[in-house]
């Protein structure tokens, strides 16, 4: 399998394991499954990964936390992947490479190290770990998890003006005096 396709297969943080072919290379999106969540990072090589942690929690409490899904600040850090995942699983996931050509893995790594320990903001909707990462990865910043949010806060708030109206035409009809 290409190392820039998705793989279905689990990596393992085992290191007495065979390597799989989901194993990462450096500059790979590793995509890690939380319980209410997808929390992604990038693949710098010899077990290490950087990612988005909140600025306000302690580095073990960070790596799971859903808090960290609502926070307006975050830190680059680079991190061991098994560390990050603990009892999570992951997979490497290079999903945009169809449509978005992947910088040069010596670019992907020098833009990624230079931004270790910064802080910056951060949006669920408009700059989280996967518009972080993608950058790193593309040079520009994309999120399906962000694109479907949207589309379901779109819909709540279509449907709801749409039950407003209504409440307002059918108030007024019943208002009339004839």
């Amino acid at each position: 399998m290409d190392k820039h396709e998705r793989s279905s297969t689990m990596a393992s943080n085992d290191p007495e394991l065979p390597d799989s072919p989901g194993d990462p290379q450096p500059g790979d999106l590793i995509e890690i499954f939380r319980p209410a969540y997808q929390h992604w990072a990038l693949y710098l090589g010899d077990g290490y990964i950087i990612n988005l942690t909140p600025v306000d929690e302690s580095q073990a409490a960070a790596m799971s936390s859903v808090k960290s899904v609502f926070s307006r600040k975050a830190v680059v850090r680079m991190q061991l992947l098994k560390e990050v995942v603990g009892s999570d699983t992951y997979c490497v996931n290079n999903k945009y490479d169809h449509n978005h050509t992947p910088l040069p893995v010596c670019e992907i790594i020098q833009r990624a190290q230079v931004l270790i320990g910064q802080e910056v903001s951060y949006d669920l909707l408009g700059s989280n770990c996967e518009h972080f990462v993608t950058l790193l990865r593309y040079g520009e910043g994309v999120s399906e998890q962000a694109t479907r949010a949207i589309g379901a806060i779109s819909l709540v708030t279509a449907a709801a003006s749409a039950f407003s109206v209504l409440g307002l035409i059918n108030t007024r009809s019943r208002n009339r005096p004839f």
